[in-house]
């Protein structure tokens, strides 16, 4: 094989006359190149330790420091009141320095020491300043006074540029609420869908757990939180994704889509080409913390940034009774999937990353080779999209040592995984709204064994140039991914570009190894479990009913002049369309960020209220236009409030979910505990946040709109609902649900969506006003201020 023979660096033959030692000159200089990368990347990742370990203030400052200090000396002034002169006489230094040598030392040990006490109590400041979050419940346009001091306060001390992971150790942790509290917020939350007598049960067994074991739970929760970063996320992370032993194909990966409207190039390779620098670029800017923290859209406050960490070179291993996350700091290669074939790319040589064209060149070589699958290869995937424990059984069985091991860790290894599909997809064709929903299923789940769900995320590369993610749920959530995507679309389409024939720009290096076919040896009981994870998936798969469809007829512009938060109007469109397609009203789990704490995830926002359920069934029932108009805008204002809740640590769910962990670690039950948790969320709704919206210049370029993306249905039941504002004018809706459940149907639930938004948009538009210009004015001011 002739990438096994460039492989080789030297070669020797023992010989009567001696030993004939051979060098490959080129050998030893790819080694030589590929070493020079990995300590430049050790020394950026140094450097960044220090700038992050001084911040706010700068490596530069203890210059400051010290000129200062060693300034006022010289004008004979004391400026450490002694502590100088102390430091000199516990300091052996009469060995080694004049007198004035001494002194100059112990001067800088005590700048040095001054200086770290300074960083020290900045970071403090910084700290008490991020835990400030008033801000988020003051009225639009009125701005406290003690808000804008504390704007300026946070400018002042966030220094100039920071880096990606630079606010980490300033951000608060996540309080633990009062439990009584959040017990009170949970009756609230579960009233409109009680009847009377359930409700008072409820209330009951709230009771009796705050009396008895709620307080003993609550204080071993204390105790986690005193001494854990984040009392929630290693919970969350552990029981509500690594331990659940059922597909995570559907059920927990998600997927993300490409522009709505156009593709930048037909050419599958130069696409896949492109996607894959882009991607890599990406990684670039993480690894050498580069990339701008994440802020709260429109303000200076920053968003936690530790889902970065293992974005990439990162797969989830199946185990027995839980899943485990590897990380690995590095990865040269990504591993590529067609025609049921699994191959190496190499994405570097020599030191650098391969140009777009030169990615483009090596796909094309995958894409032209003839060779057939192995036995058992074309559907080896199929293992990561059934259950777990067969997959964790099979791996430790065949897969631990030999030529399996080596090919497994290829995939395993990989920066992330690519497949080429030969489909095209998109919304083409004569039936562009079936086209868009089959695009959706493909890339939820595609054939169930092209893709590799055991990755941190899977790009597919369609036939047609189009292109999407698969992304595995345990690592991070949806809007880590969504920045990830917005960046590579851009990139793709606006930076890296291509030719006028569709191909990548740049040259070719000659000489560039061959991309690598790994190698299988799969006996009959891998293929056989191959087979039974893939009809399991399968009828997994094809019991997802998935519907995409823009929503054209307004967007967030319109809503806004309502002077109603787009969320809330949307939110409260989607309990109308409920209430319309099932006759009545159900729990409803809105995914909300914590990340204004230190590793915060999510919180889930009870969308559904009891003003919301009165405002639907008044509208429902015919009452007037005042009235309803009216019970709007109290629903509204509720679900504004508690979206704000659970964005600052008061929400309901993960407290009651941390709590319910701690009994089972004390062997104790709870009725009430069970219960609440045994609730099934029939709609389960998130919106995709576009955070780099700078980035596409939808003026210039308004047929660059993105897609988002969706996930599947949460409860069998029920309906899964992803939601994209895509510029002013335009909401892009992914709808999800059961066939095998007769009551729920994917297109009826999003016709019903469409029609209570324009409905609302009718009850609300006769009684919009023009605000007057200075209140207009005063509310520019205040997000700038923000």
């Amino acid at each position: 094989m002739a990438e096994a023979h460039q492989a080789v660096a030297f070669q020797f033959t023992i010989t009567p006359e001696g030993i004939d030692l051979q060098l490959s000159r080129q050998a030893l200089t790819q080694i030589y190149l590929s070493g020079l990368r990995s300590w430049k990347k050790r020394c950026s990742r140094m450097k960044n330790r220090v700038i992050k370990g001084v911040f706010p203030a700068s490596p530069s400052s203890w210059l400051f420091v010290v000129i200062a200090i060693l300034a006022t000396m010289y004008t004979r002034s004391d400026p450490s009141m002694g502590l100088i002169a102390k430091i000199q006489q516990h300091l052996p230094l009469s060995l080694y320095f004049s007198s004035q040598g001494q002194t100059m030392v112990s001067a800088l040990v005590f700048s040095t020491l001054l200086w770290l006490s300074l960083i020290l109590a900045l970071r403090f400041c910084l700290k008490l300043l991020l835990s400030y979050h008033r801000w988020m419940f003051e009225q639009h346009g009125r701005v406290s006074t003690t808000t804008k001091v504390w704007v300026s306060l946070l400018r002042l001390l966030s220094g100039r540029k920071p880096l990606l992971y630079s606010y980490q150790t300033s951000l608060p942790h996540l309080p633990v609420p009062p439990i009584k509290d959040t017990l009170n917020r949970y009756l609230e939350s579960v009233q409109p869908l009680l009847t009377g007598a359930e409700f008072r049960r409820m209330t009951a067994l709230a009771n009796q757990f705050e009396s008895s074991l709620g307080n003993r739970l609550q204080r071993y929760l204390k105790l986690k939180a005193l001494w854990a970063t984040n009392y929630v996320s290693d919970w969350w992370e552990e029981y509500i994704y690594l331990r659940g032993r059922g597909p995570i194909m559907v059920n927990s990966n998600y997927y993300g889509m490409d522009f709505l409207y156009v593709s930048p190039t037909k050419v599958q390779a130069a696409r896949a080409g492109n996607t894959i620098t882009a991607l890599l670029l990406y990684r670039r800017k993480v690894n050498s913390e580069q990339l701008k923290p994440t802020r709260v859209p429109g303000t200076v406050i920053p968003l936690c940034a530790a889902q970065c960490e293992r974005m990439f070179n990162t797969t989830r291993t199946p185990g027995v009774e839980t899943d485990v996350l590897q990380h690995w700091q590095d990865s040269e290669f990504v591993a590529v999937y067609h025609r049921g074939r699994f191959f190496r790319l190499w994405v570097y040589h020599a030191g650098r990353l391969l140009s777009p064209r030169e990615i483009q060149h090596q796909i094309q070589k995958i894409l032209d080779e003839p060779s057939a699958p192995q036995a058992g290869e074309e559907k080896l995937g199929a293992l990561t999209a059934a259950d777990r424990v067969p997959w964790c059984h099979i791996r430790k069985q065949y897969f631990s040592t030999g030529v399996n091991r080596r090919s497994l860790d290829c995939i395993e290894r990989a920066a992330f995984f690519v497949t080429l599909d030969d489909e095209e997809q998109g919304m083409m064709g004569e039936d562009p709204v079936g086209n868009l929903d089959r695009y959706a299923k493909s890339l939820l789940h595609g054939k169930c064994y092209d893709r590799w769900f055991d990755k941190s995320f899977s790009i597919v590369v369609y036939k047609n140039g189009k292109n999407g993610l698969n992304a595995e749920h345990s690592w991070a959530d949806a809007p880590t991914v969504a920045h990830l995507w917005e960046y590579t679309l851009a990139t793709d389409a606006f930076q890296l570009g291509y030719t006028e024939d569709g191909h990548c720009k740049g040259l070719v290096e000659q000489g560039l190894p061959h991309p690598q076919r790994l190698i299988w040896d799969l006996p009959e009981e891998v293929q056989q479990q191959a087979s039974s994870s893939l009809a399991a998936a399968q009828a997994l798969a094809d019991d997802v009913d998935c519907h995409v469809f823009p929503f054209r007829e307004f967007g967030k512009g319109r809503i806004k002049k309502l002077r109603v938060s787009p969320d809330a109007f949307i939110q409260i469109a989607l309990q109308l369309a409920y209430y319309r397609d099932r006759g009545g009203f159900c729990l409803t789990y809105e995914a909300s960020m914590t990340r204004l704490f230190r590793e915060g995830r999510t919180e889930t926002v009870r969308s559904c209220s009891k003003e919301s359920s009165t405002f639907v069934r008044a509208l429902e029932d015919g009452e007037g236009t005042e009235q309803c108009r009216r019970l709007f805008q109290l629903a509204s204002e509720k679900h504004q409030n508690l979206y704000r809740l659970a964005m600052t640590g008061s929400g309901i769910d993960r407290h009651l979910f941390c709590l319910y962990v701690v009994s089972k670690y004390l062997g104790v039950e709870s009725p009430f505990l069970k219960e609440v948790l045994s609730e099934p969320w029939r709609l389960s709704t998130s919106q995709t946040p576009v955070q780099q919206m700078e980035l596409f210049d939808l003026k210039n370029n308004p047929d660059f709109i993105s897609l988002g993306g969706g996930f599947g249905p949460v409860a069998d039941d029920g309906y899964g609902v992803s939601y994209i504002i895509v510029g002013e004018d335009m909401i892009n809706f992914h709808v999800s649900c059961k066939r095998s459940f007769p009551d729920t149907d994917s297109h009826r639930y999003g016709a019903q969506i469409s029609r209570a938004l324009q409905d609302l948009l009718t009850l609300l538009s006769s009684s919009d006003s023009k605000s007057p210009a200075s209140s207009s004015t005063i509310k520019t001011q205040d997000k700038k201020l923000l």
